[in-house]
């Protein structure tokens, strides 16, 4: 089974995630998170839940919203400048010029039908059309730049002019092709693209569609391979798309749209890092083991920020196949549980995108808005966990006690001779 996962399934996921354009939209829409993280505090301060705590902000309240609906309403907008950025340089081109560039693409695509940018699209729901437009715009200048094809300059020219007139011709045929879309074909390219990618965007939305984002993460996780990485290329874009849409919500005070947003996978489905090995952390930290509590202590502090790599290859769960069956059950087990919970309003829903190394408790807690039983949970998904991996790791622990007792004598011997 190992030896298939390794030679047939795993290459084909990880050359999904070394895709080009894949790695360009992963690492570009990164470019959001101080923003998003900024307007979260802003939100979080003029949403504490303390009791008065409105009333008491009065006015100043609808003051401290202001960042929130810039920072929040601008997410296409940002997305666009990151990726074309990135893919531009993944190519060797100006990435300042792509950038430039693929926002004035970008922002023609969002005029309405009087010609009137709508504003409204520069933020999650203009984030597909901010993708599409931002590759469209690197390739078509990478065509006339491989190509040789724009204005040239004498070599005295600076650089930065020259840069300049190097750009006009590819610019002018990607505004121009933009412009003969949407101005006179009426041709609504923002809404054709959130058309396009909504089976993607529905099945991530839904339980069955998660289960098995979860568990390919966790199967190349078991290959030693980063799974959240390889993979979110694709997911990223539509989880961000959830949590602005919910943070709208929270901040109109209407129902929360979304239970997969981003923050859900860190921290209602992996406590203690992917495969959620806080509780196999604990496990190892009161293990008669030498070498599994020196291993539990170590990790015990990283996997309190979510990073949980010392025991990934510690332990080792790399090709392990005792240690396979919990490092995948778990976290599917944990969504599951947490996606009812949230569906029938037991907790709360993530809102608010916070720093993914937040420990436990807390991170429930403010990624929900102040939602205390959401805090409860995130202990009880601890528990959890530990009950799940701690038979798995006994089976481990006797092995190695059996090791380690085997290596007394030797020593013994050894010290003897």
């Amino acid at each position: 089974m190992m030896k298939f996962l390794e030679s047939r399934v795993v290459p084909c996921l990880v050359k999904v995630g070394e895709n080009v354009i894949l790695v360009a939209v992963r690492n570009g829409i990164t470019l959001t998170l101080p923003f998003i993280i900024s307007g979260s505090v802003f939100l979080i301060i003029a949403n504490l839940p303390i009791p008065g705590w409105t009333e008491y902000l009065g006015t100043f309240g609808t003051a401290l919203n202001v960042p929130v609906i810039v920072t929040f309403g601008i997410i296409g907008l940002i997305s666009a400048i990151g990726i074309s950025y990135n893919l531009a340089k993944h190519y060797k081109l100006d990435g300042l010029t792509c950038s430039g560039i693929t926002v004035a693409v970008f922002l023609m695509a969002q005029l309405d039908d009087n010609y009137l940018l709508n504003v409204d699209n520069l933020g999650a729901s203009g984030l597909f059309s901010a993708i599409i437009l931002s590759v469209l715009t690197v390739y078509i200048i990478r065509f006339f730049i491989e190509h040789k094809i724009y204005i040239r300059l004498p070599e005295s020219v600076p650089p930065a002019v020259l840069q300049s007139f190097v750009s006009v011709i590819p610019a002018f045929v990607c505004l121009a092709l933009v412009w003969f879309v949407r101005v006179i074909l009426h041709f609504d390219i923002n809404a054709f693209f959130t058309m396009i990618l909504s089976p993607l965007v529905i099945g991530l939305g839904t339980l069955p569609g998660m289960l098995i984002l979860v568990f390919l993460i966790s199967l190349l996780w078991c290959c030693g391979i980063h799974g959240t990485n390889v993979l979110s290329g694709i997911t990223a874009p539509i989880f961000l798309k959830f949590i602005v849409e919910n943070t709208q919500a929270y901040l109109s005070h209407q129902p929360i749209p979304h239970i997969f947003a981003e923050g859900f996978y860190n921290f209602f489905i992996c406590t203690g890092g992917s495969g959620a090995t806080m509780g196999l952390v604990l496990a190892m930290m009161m293990s008669k083991s030498r070498y599994y509590k020196s291993l539990g202590r170590m990790s015990f502090a990283p996997s309190l920020f979510c990073i949980n790599e010392p025991v990934i290859f510690g332990v080792p769960m790399v090709f392990n196949p005792l240690m396979m069956l919990p490092l995948i059950v778990t976290p599917m087990l944990l969504c599951t549980m947490s996606y009812f919970l949230m569906e029938f309003n037991i907790i709360g829903r993530p809102v608010l995108q916070i720093p993914w190394t937040m420990p436990p408790f807390l991170n429930a807690y403010f990624a929900t808005g102040g939602n205390i039983p959401a805090a409860i949970w995130s202990g009880v998904m601890i528990i959890i966990s530990t009950i799940i991996y701690y038979p798995f790791f006994r089976l481990l622990e006797k092995k190695q006690l059996a090791a380690e007792t085997a290596e007394i004598p030797a020593k013994v011997t050894q010290v003897s001779a």
